[in-house]
């Protein structure tokens, strides 16, 4: 039994800090596409149940901590993409395309290939220019409603310092206590009940293109891909392409409610796959397992959230959902500009994604996508012709002549007396040794 309490502790401990962490990033998402109260409670709701059936089958089919979440970055996404036309229903149908998607990349290794080819700079910049508008919320709130904004900041950077995991839930608390004490009446009793609404799927040209898309890149990208990292970091050789099967049906099944995609965890898989959720790599299942069992019963206070979430200056509830997303910005911006070569294609594309323009009906994350592969098209042919032609003269003709004139004869002059007839004699007794004294060694050391 106390061989349980640990990974059991880690996996409520996972759960809690991934719900309460981001759940804020998702109801802005799912509102900014065109969601409703009850619609954006459904779409929470439905993330959390997916991601909870998700962690709880894969843990237990394979004895692996394979936490599940939702996509953080692709919430995120939905508020930098705003209204898509066709409405709430044209977003559903693009979740929908972006579950097949992932299904596909599960079924056919040579479409996941194709992701993973996208250069890294141009992924992390379109990632950055996605996050950009919802991580200058803290600011705008600490100039709109200082009073409500400046205890949330500061709690933030206290246990930012102190307790890093915690910080984001204690900000989240400390908003909760400033909405209710500012709230004539509080928060009634209606609409708290776990609702799933149902929405049938349209399908747009430009939903697709600029929603599905980008979804489905900036999913696996961002969250499958480190899942995968994290997860063999602490040596485990998950099944990529089953995780994919299953996380990408279940986004396709709970799009109609309102999910957007589940995925396999990027921030919170530590605490689940790490030595703290138990000193046995073979137990720590159980905390993955955990971890979806809560994030399931959690899911059931969705409309409480919502509810909050309306109450709040809308400015306050993003500003806590940018301080979640601060370190996801620091680490796609680094990745950005890391390599030199591709660092002016990832500032095009960061440049274009963060300007939330749409064109065609398109939004920006699909532009500047566009034009950062584009840019480094260009880059790439412009530098490859200096590059080959430079190196190939100057090494064959320079510096051949010299080296065979000048320093022929004194090189063959002066070393040559001395090694003949000096060490001749002296040097006599050692060749035998060298060779000697290799072969024992060697035997030696191999028994």
């Amino acid at each position: 039994m106390a061989g349980l309490l640990q990974p059991v502790l880690a996996g409520l401990v996972t759960a809690l800090v991934g719900f309460a962490s981001s759940f804020t990033v998702v109801l802005a998402g799912l509102r900014a596409v065109g969601a409703d109260e009850s619609q954006a409670a459904s779409g929470l709701l439905a993330v959390s149940v997916a991601s909870g059936v998700c962690a709880v089958w894969l843990g237990l089919r394979h004895r692996l901590p394979m936490a599940i979440a939702w996509s953080t970055p692709g919430a995120a996404l939905l508020a930098a993409t705003g209204p898509v036309p066709g409405g709430w229903p044209a977003a559903v149908g693009a979740f929908v395309v972006c579950g097949v998607l992932i299904v596909a990349a599960g079924l056919f290794p040579a479409l996941g290939r194709a992701v993973a080819a996208i250069p890294g700079p141009i992924a992390s910049a379109m990632l950055a220019g996605v996050l950009l508008p919802l991580c200058t919320a803290p600011v705008r709130a600490l100039v709109e409603v200082p009073a409500l904004a400046a205890p949330v900041v500061v709690t933030w950077l206290v246990l930012h310092r102190f307790a890093r995991r915690w910080a984001v839930p204690a900000a989240l608390v400390v908003a909760a206590v400033a909405i209710a004490l500012t709230t004539p009446g509080g928060i009634g009793a209606h609409g708290l009940k776990p609702v799933f609404t149902l929405t049938a799927p349209e399908w747009t040209v430009p939903a697709v293109v600029g929603l599905a898309l980008p979804l489905f890149l900036v999913t696996m990208a961002a969250q499958n891909v480190p899942g995968m990292a994290v997860l063999r970091g602490y040596g485990y050789r998950p099944p990529l392409g089953a995780a994919l099967r299953v996380t990408g049906l279940a986004s396709a099944l709970g799009a109609p409610v309102g999910g957007h995609a589940v995925n396999l965890a990027a921030i919170t898989a530590a605490l689940a796959a790490g030595p703290d959720a138990h000193p046995d790599p073979e137990r720590r299942w159980v905390a993955s397992v955990t971890a979806g069992v809560g994030m399931a019963l959690l899911g059931l206070g969705a409309g409480v959230a919502t509810a909050l979430v309306l109450l709040s200056p809308p400015v306050l509830i993003e500003a806590v959902a940018g301080l979640a997303l601060l370190a996801a910005l620091a680490g796609a911006v680094s990745a950005a500009v890391a390599d030199p070569q591709a660092r002016e294609a990832a500032v095009v594309t960061f440049v274009v994604t963060a300007s939330g323009v749409s064109l065609l009906g398109v939004g920006g994350a699909f532009w500047g996508l566009l034009a950062g592969w584009l840019m480094l098209l260009l880059f790439r042919r412009h530098s490859a012709p200096p590059a080959s032609a430079t190196p190939a003269p100057p090494v064959s003709a320079t510096p051949a002549p010299p080296v065979s004139a000048t320093p022929a004869p004194p090189a063959s002059a002066t070393p040559a007396p001395p090694v003949s007839v000096q060490p001749g004699p002296p040097v006599g007794p050692v060749p035998p040794v060298a060779p000697a004294g290799f072969a024992p060694t060697a035997g030696q050391a191999g028994e």
